[in-house]
């Protein structure tokens, strides 16, 4: 089976290849990712992230979900000395770094409890894998009709950051201002939740993130510089030259 919804001000699109009916698990998967976007988007004024953001919800009345994302932010914050931040001044709390890969990891998750063994969950470019093997491509960070490389994911996840679909909304925290010396960033890791978070503080770092991402326990770099270089780590999974799925 194949869906795709438009969900979190993104595209979502699932896979399932195994036989026999799936629409169970595909609607438990998009009626997560409309209640992740319910509760945590900073752009609802009414949503959990939003009324803790303005010091409405004090910790000790926050759900189980937003403290671990809070914790994930935290522990990013720390990793990459304050580069990645989800607080910046004003812009207020804002998690969306976490919160994508984090819940699409989740929506993975219940496909693989109600017993799916064989799927692809693509939410935005960023992707989550199972049974495969599965050929990802990472699109070109200036020419938007072309990749620069195709990779192999059997069961992991694969995130980009980049300029390309948003311009320079990646800042570092530790300036205030648009993150530079990468065009883009590429991770596979064992889950999305880690992928899209270091990929992000990856960026945010500038130059220095692309070593810093590779040094992240079970993390796979690809990576294009300002200078047009291509920097990536000896385990990345490239498929060589071929379509991809």
């Amino acid at each position: 089976m194949h869906r795709v919804e438009h969900v979190m001000g993104f595209p979502v699109s699932l896979r399932i290849d195994d036989e026999g009916d799936h629409d169970g698990p595909a609607d438990a998967v998009f009626a997560w990712l409309r209640e992740v976007d319910e509760r945590f988007s900073p752009f609802k004024p009414g949503s959990e992230v939003s009324r803790y953001g303005r010091g409405e919800l004090p910790a000790a009345r926050i759900s189980a979900d937003l403290a671990e994302v809070i914790g994930l932010c935290e522990r990013y914050r720390v990793a990459t000395g304050g580069a990645f931040d989800a607080r910046l001044p004003g812009r207020g709390f804002d998690p969306c770094a976490v919160v994508k890969g984090w819940s699409v990891q989740r929506a993975a998750e219940l496909l693989t409890a109600a017993g799916v063994r064989r799927f692809c969950l693509n939410a935005g470019g960023d992707v989550v894998a199972a049974g495969g093997p599965w050929r990802v491509g990472v699109r070109h960070p200036e020419i938007a009709d072309r990749l620069c490389t195709v990779l192999e994911l059997t069961d992991g996840a694969v995130a980009t950051s980049a300029r390309y679909e948003r311009g320079d909304h990646i800042l570092d925290g530790r300036t205030g201002a648009p993150a530079t010396g990468l065009l883009s960033v590429t991770v596979v890791a064992p889950t999305l939740t880690v992928a899209d978070a270091v990929a992000t503080a990856a960026f945010s770092l500038g130059a220095e993130g692309v070593e810093w991402a590779a040094g992240q326990e079970g993390c796979q770099v690809f990576a294009v510089d300002t200078g047009r270089r291509v920097l990536r780590t000896p385990g990345f999974p490239a498929a060589g030259v071929g379509a991809a799925a």
